[in-house]
């Protein structure tokens, strides 16, 4: 499978509708409790896909599984693992699995493309965080400025 055939990062912030979720998820019900690693993927892969984080999760769970159990797949896992974690906000997941697709494949521009989102994520939180942080530093320096004043 080239690089080609992996989506760009973007295009997983794009959902399913709930009906096609409902037909992967359907058909893996179907076929409990012995699911086929196709089936698993597929259903994995519309669940990152969705809005909502417990089904982003449950599709993380899914596609571990699929990573630990089937190593034929571990390329796509790779990539959807690091899709996955991203989307939930576990950037330091999302980068190491991210990172195990770019060793195997340097110039895979879809990795390269989710590596960009990561790190921009990244460094737009932690600016948030810093902007946190120094707004409790200021709030904390006027208190202690009024408590000495009130001292003297």
């Amino acid at each position: 499978m080239s690089s080609d055939s992996l989506p760009y990062a973007a295009d997983a912030e794009i959902s399913l509708k709930r009906e096609e979720l409902d037909v992967l998820r359907n058909q893996y019900v179907k076929e409990e409790p012995f699911v086929s690693i196709q089936t698993k993927f597929n259903y994995a892969w519309g669940l990152i896909k969705s809005p909502r984080r417990d089904e982003q999760q449950l599709g993380v769970r899914l596609l571990t599984e699929i990573f630990r159990d089937a190593p034929e797949r571990r390329r796509e896992c790779l990539y959807y693992l690091a899709l996955g974690h991203y989307k939930l906000g576990n950037y330091v997941e999302a980068r190491r699995y991210n990172d195990l697709l770019m060793d195997r494949e340097p110039n895979n521009m879809q990795a390269r493309s989710l590596n960009k989102l990561i790190d921009d994520r990244v460094a737009k939180e932690g600016l948030v965080g810093l902007a946190i942080i120094g707004g409790a530093v200021a709030a904390g320096g006027i208190i202690l400025g009024t408590l000495l004043k009130r001292r003297r």
